[in-house]
């Protein structure tokens, strides 16, 4: 070794480079690692408490109280021409704390028959999406732009979106989602206040109200247009992040 020295020494050389131990490289790799550990730890509390705060029952039951009010308001509505063929005022349906918001056009046949929103075909297609995205129907809301079943399951007019949409607003005010995702043409155009087709609006996230919402595709359009699935999943996954983060 002292002869490597002078040897070294003789060409002139002043410094030479030690390597670390891998002892002490694995120690400070491990230090290092022990910091993103408690600030990933952290962040986790935190996120923990948010959602703490967000699943407490006190504020369920301030939502549900809410929520009642508000069907109460409601009544037995005959502010529409769509009352007039109605079996049941279909209201929606889900956790008031939910993270994440669907709203669809209207009730259809099987909807009007139980009172509940998205039960029929296009309802299991949508249940099956909701599972795929890692939750459960009952974890998330679900309602729609009118609440009465328009006839022959036409679109709703203006007039009567104009009368219903008031009470979906409410609504969504009081759940407060982290998310809303429009299921087709008619729910985007009202809440959006646009004309253009859905399949120009689908996959491209906007802010309403200062919520996040996604257009996409309307199950029922799926039934239809299996091919479309991939574009509907794109579109919820950029949703997923959101509701996760």
């Amino acid at each position: 070794m002292r002869n490597l020295l002078e040897y070294h020494q003789l060409m002139g050389v002043k410094e030479i480079p030690v390597r670390r131990k891998p002892e002490a490289r694995s120690k400070k790799q491990e230090t290092r690692s022990q910091k993103t550990e408690v600030r990933r730890q952290k962040s986790e509390n935190r996120s923990q408490k948010q959602e703490a705060r967000s699943q407490n029952p006190k504020t369920q039951d301030a939502k549900d109280k809410q929520l009642r009010t508000l069907l109460e308001e409601i009544g037995d509505c005959t502010r529409c021409r769509l009352c007039k063929g109605r079996t049941h005022l279909v209201f929606g349906v889900g956790n008031p704390n939910a993270k994440l918001m669907f709203v669809g056009e209207g009730p259809g046949r099987d909807e009007d028959i139980q009172g509940e929103p998205f039960v029929g075909r296009a309802g299991q297609l949508l249940t099956k999406i909701i599972n795929a995205m890692g939750h459960k129907r009952s974890e998330v809301y679900i309602a729609n732009i009118v609440k009465c079943r328009p006839p022959e399951n036409r679109n709703p007019e203006p007039d009567e979106i104009a009368e219903c949409l008031p009470f979906l607003l409410h609504q969504i005010d009081i759940i407060k989602p982290k998310a809303i995702i429009c299921l087709g043409k008619v729910a985007s155009s009202a809440l959006m206040k646009t004309e253009e087709p859905i399949s120009r609006l689908r996959g491209k996230m906007q802010d309403f109200q200062g919520i996040p919402l996604m257009p996409t595709y309307h199950p029922a359009y799926l039934l239809r247009n299996p091919d479309a699935k991939k574009q509907v999943w794109e579109d919820v996954k950029k949703v997923m992040k959101l509701v996760r983060s």
